[in-house]
């Protein structure tokens, strides 16, 4: 019998790639999310507002009619600037702890979630540490997005703490994208600053959701984060050459490939396996 995991958020950009995979390698998929997703998305929808508690509890525990095996979280507003700050936080925060909560309850044990690469301290106008950056610096979050992002993390080492059978993983993924958006690369070229803010990287939505997939396959206990970026950047240009004209006074990895992604995602391949499949320079 396959087994049966909610993804919340499985309507969007990401999560349509993620539920794709995931039925893709023999997953029963419940989608949980207020948007009604593709009419050939090949799983069952349940609108749910996992603001209320209450619903947020019933999506794992009274809807899948043979119990839930993992939770995949990435319903959220998705970024800084789309509604007020305040708006964010009231819907991503609650929204966070009551599917957390709800797992515990409904003892759920593999959870894994979207985090963000806004915790690493973007939009860089305070430059990084040094260049890639990596998992192994304190949260900056510079935005009310990003302070959520952080505090989810914060909660799910005390959940793990409370349940040490408990596994949580938190994916740090850089800005997603898909086929259709790779033709808009070529402004990025023309003006490199359009993509300072996030270290000129990206996420294709299927790699994104082979993470998703490998995060959820993995054994383990205890919470864990990972960045999760493609294997290169946005642009033509080396990225030795862009963090040496950007960032003067950063250190960089002396071994910097040429189009290395600069959020790096060493952590990831070391541990979870996982390896980007797809570029956007296949689409040029």
């Amino acid at each position: 019998m396959p087994q049966q995991v909610v993804v919340t958020g499985g309507s969007g950009k990401l999560g349509r790639a993620v539920v794709a995979d995931l039925l893709q390698h023999g997953w029963a998929v419940i989608n949980v999310d207020q948007t009604s997703p593709p009419k050939d998305q090949g799983c069952p929808h349940v609108r749910i507002d996992l603001t209320d508690f209450g619903q947020a509890v019933e999506s794992l525990t009274t809807i899948p009619e043979d119990g839930v095996d993992a939770v995949v979280h990435l319903a959220a507003i998705p970024a800084p600037g789309i509604t007020s700050n305040a708006a964010t936080f009231a819907n991503n925060a609650p929204s966070t702890y009551n599917l957390f909560a709800a797992a515990r309850l409904a003892g759920i044990r593999n959870v894994v979630w979207a985090s963000s690469e806004t915790v690493l301290g973007l939009p860089f106008d305070s430059p990084p540490p040094y260049i890639p950056v990596d998992e192994n610096y304190p949260p900056r979050p510079e935005s009310t997005y990003s302070l959520v992002k952080t505090l989810e993390e914060l909660m799910a080492v005390q959940f793990c703490r409370w349940d040490p059978q408990l596994k949580m993983v938190g994916l740090r993924f850089s800005n997603v994208m898909t086929p259709d958006d790779y033709a808009g690369f070529a402004q990025f070229q023309q003006d490199p600053m359009l993509r300072k803010w996030n270290l000129w990287s990206y996420i294709d939505a299927r790699d994104g959701a082979q993470a998703v997939r490998r995060a959820l396959q993995w054994e383990a206990t205890g919470t864990e984060v990972f960045i999760i970026a493609n294997a290169d950047s946005v642009m033509i240009e080396s990225s030795a050459s862009l963090a040496a004209k950007v960032f003067p006074g950063v250190k960089v990895r002396p071994d910097l490939g040429e189009h290395e992604t600069m959020l790096s995602i060493d952590k990831a391949r070391r541990i979870l396996g996982y390896e980007p499949e797809h570029s956007w320079r296949d689409y040029l």
